[in-house]
């Protein structure tokens, strides 16, 4: 990653607030890294040697509880960073839940930069605001919301941040995506069956919100009607 002018998540990346100089010089630590669906990057409880920024593809992070079943506790998109800065061990698994491309950097080497660079720290503190909202967020939709709304959430949530590739820092949607997770995983991440699940799916369907061409392929056909029912029945 010697030159960091034709990343295309740059506008967007916690790396975003530094000079052309300072990002040369990062750029210069930092490595491409290509890993596949279900490969994993880092895992709970281990020594956390590397961060990340996501170029391109859809991570998930977890935990085992302790009847060995998996909890997915956050969905990680292009331009989120990835790892534990000036912390030793990883809390989590972070597994690719597609293809991914990956700006890699020793955490050592991440530390010491950072500590130099005030305006990177400050990326970092609202980098970690940011995310303490969106799980507080995620507490409300599976703490209140029922099954229909934590679907149509989820929906929206991916029509809004799989759109956002390039380095433009607007946020669009998508009408047309790709599951990036399968019916198990969507299961685990909204607290809900399997069956659940796929009547929920059945039922917005029917209704002609959506449209689902196979089992990982979804058309929305009616926006204000999926943001209405993510918000109340």
């Amino acid at each position: 990653m010697s030159d960091c002018s034709t990343c295309v998540v740059r506008n967007r990346a916690i790396c975003a607030s530094l000079e052309t100089d300072e990002l040369q010089l990062l750029g210069k630590m930092g490595r491409k890294r290509t890993i596949k669906r279900g490969e994993t990057l880092l895992w709970e409880g281990d020594p956390a040697p590397v961060v990340a920024n996501i170029i391109d593809g859809v991570l998930k992070l977890s935990v085992n509880l302790q009847d060995g079943r998996e909890q997915i506790v956050s969905v990680m998109y292009a331009a989120d960073f990835i790892g534990r800065p000036f912390g030793k061990e990883s809390p989590y698994r972070v597994t690719a839940m597609t293809d991914a491309e990956l700006c890699v950097f020793t955490r050592s080497s991440f530390d010491s930069f950072a500590k130099e660079h005030p305006d990177l720290q400050n990326k970092l503190l609202q980098r970690t605001l940011d995310e303490l909202d969106r799980a507080r967020e995620w507490m409300t939709l599976l703490g209140k919301k029922s099954a229909t709304e934590r679907i149509a959430t989820l929906l929206v949530e991916l029509s809004d941040r799989l759109s956002m590739d390039g380095c433009s820092p607007e946020t669009l949607y998508l009408d047309r995506f790709e599951l990036p997770m399968d019916r198990q995983q969507i299961s685990d991440i909204l607290g809900l069956t399997i069956e659940t699940v796929s009547r929920q799916f059945t039922r917005i369907r029917k209704e002609g919100i959506i449209e689902l061409p196979d089992r990982r392929t979804v058309i929305i056909r009616d926006r204000t009607r999926l943001k209405a029912l993510s918000e109340a029945e």
